[in-house]
């Protein structure tokens, strides 16, 4: 029996993994990275809920920023279509949302073989969707918005460290136990040696590029076989090639938005065009380098522990086994 014209237009439908990566291909063939920018100082770059503050955790700030990317979105503040409805608040017409991914905590009691009762803990992962605020209209999405800004200099703010993000990106790199040498004209991490070459300090056009080439290279330096082991064979070229630079390029974001330090660095067109050939295999090929990506920078500067694990993301730990 034939199947009827809407059930063939919903099983033709893309899946949220589908559109992102599809839509990530149409920037990447027309030349664009499009997480590549300087660093935004008027947030710092922290993706948070634009109602409860909430810093999004996990491999969602990645998702969030491909997300803000392609909308051209100037803010990191997001929401829900429900809790933003609460307070007057919509998304515009013709707008899209970005999924995130929210764990769900799952249990039951099974018989072991000698007849007690044990307890079986699991999580999977479901896709929610938020708006970022520059989609949403409202009376009380202004002053949503104000709040969330940082204060002018001058005007009290809530006690809390200083943050100097370069000095900071100096301490957690300078710790990371895989050694820097600096001299010659190439970045690169050698899996043989185990080290990082770097030029010169003096030879970058500035601090924030140092320290997210640095970034990148101990990204890479964290698929080693005595660390997370990822397969780091391949030449220039190949998939495992172009898998890897794709992990080591969405660390350095994620890394970059820890160290409030930005990511700038530059593409070759042959990057663009081989992490083109990669995501063209799977649409979940994105959600394990993602989660890949996310692994390694835990490894270099591990995120916050979250202050109440029942109010806040927490984080995503997504295996290519379980996409």
């Amino acid at each position: 029996m034939a199947a009827s014209p809407k059930s063939r237009s919903k099983s033709s439908a893309p899946s949220p993994e589908e559109a992102l990566v599809r839509d990530l291909i149409e920037l990447l063939e027309a030349g664009s990275t499009p997480w590549r920018k300087p660093w935004d100082c008027h947030t710092s770059g922290v993706h948070i809920n634009l109602l409860t503050r909430r810093a999004y955790r996990g491999s969602n700030p990645i998702l969030l920023e491909l997300g803000m990317a392609m909308r051209g979105a100037e803010l990191p503040f997001w929401c829900g279509f429900g809790e933003a409805k609460k307070l007057g608040i919509f998304p515009r017409k013709g707008s899209k949302s970005v999924r995130i991914l929210r764990p769900q905590l799952h249990s039951s009691e099974k018989e072991a073989s000698n007849g007690e009762k044990v307890l079986h803990s699991w999580a999977s992962y479901r896709p929610v969707p938020v708006f970022n605020a520059g989609d949403l209209e409202g009376d009380a999405l202004a002053g949503l918005i104000a709040a969330r800004m940082p204060a002018p200099e001058g005007r009290a703010t809530e006690a809390r460290p200083a943050i100097e993000p370069i000095a900071r990106a100096e301490q957690i790199l300078s710790a990371w136990p895989v050694p820097a040498s600096w001299g010659g004209e190439r970045a690169f991490y050698s899996t043989s040696s185990d080290r990082i070459q770097l030029p010169l300090r003096e030879s970058f056009h500035g601090a924030a590029a140092l320290y997210a080439t640095w970034g990148h290279e101990a990204i890479h330096s964290t698929g080693h076989a005595s660390r997370l082991k990822r397969d780091q064979s391949g030449a220039f070229g190949s998939s495992s090639y172009a898998r890897e630079e794709l992990v080591a390029e969405l660390g350095s974001v994620l890394l970059g938005q820890r160290l409030q330090i930005g990511c700038e660095l530059t593409n070759h067109a042959a990057y663009l065009q081989s992490w083109i050939s990669v995501l063209r295999q799977s649409p979940k090929v994105l959600l394990q380098v993602i989660s890949a990506a996310r692994q390694a920078v835990d490894l270099i500067c591990p995120e916050p522990e979250a202050p109440d694990a029942a109010l806040v993301e927490h984080e995503l730990s997504l295996s290519a086994e379980r996409t």
